[in-house]
């Protein structure tokens, strides 16, 4: 990641997050497509390849999402234990379109905050 050079101010972490927007300006588009970062930011020029959320995002979604559909999945049945074909028919879809949506969140905020804390691979010091 280079060093910039344009003064921006500082956008919080977590509402770029939510707004999937530029961690550096917050106006631009971080994504081009569903969860496929773009090369640069459209409206500040900002280089995308520093970011690298790796499977963080994913793991985060899977353990929120997952507590919260069976979490109330559970609900349901000990409190008015519908037919197993409306669980189906309540919870895949749910928990589908929440995590889609969760994941690009996640991975927006977890771009947003490498860049804020200058985030770089791991070194080994051999000194």
């Amino acid at each position: 990641m280079t060093e910039d050079k344009a003064l921006f101010a500082p956008i919080d972490p977590v509402k770029a997050g939510i707004s999937c927007a530029c961690p550096r300006c917050g106006q631009g588009k971080l994504y081009d497509g569903l969860i496929k970062v773009r090369p640069a930011c459209t409206a500040c020029g900002l280089d995308y390849s520093f970011a690298d959320s790796g499977d963080g995002p994913a793991v985060f979604v899977i353990l929120i999402i997952g507590f919260l559909v069976v979490g109330l999945a559970l609900w349901m049945e000990v409190n008015y234990n519908p037919p197993i074909w409306l669980h189906l028919l309540l919870w895949i879809p749910l928990a589908i379109g929440l995590s889609l949506w969760l994941l690009r969140v996640m991975k927006s905020l977890l771009i947003a905050l490498q860049y804020k804390n200058k985030a770089r691979p791991g070194e080994i010091d051999h000194g």
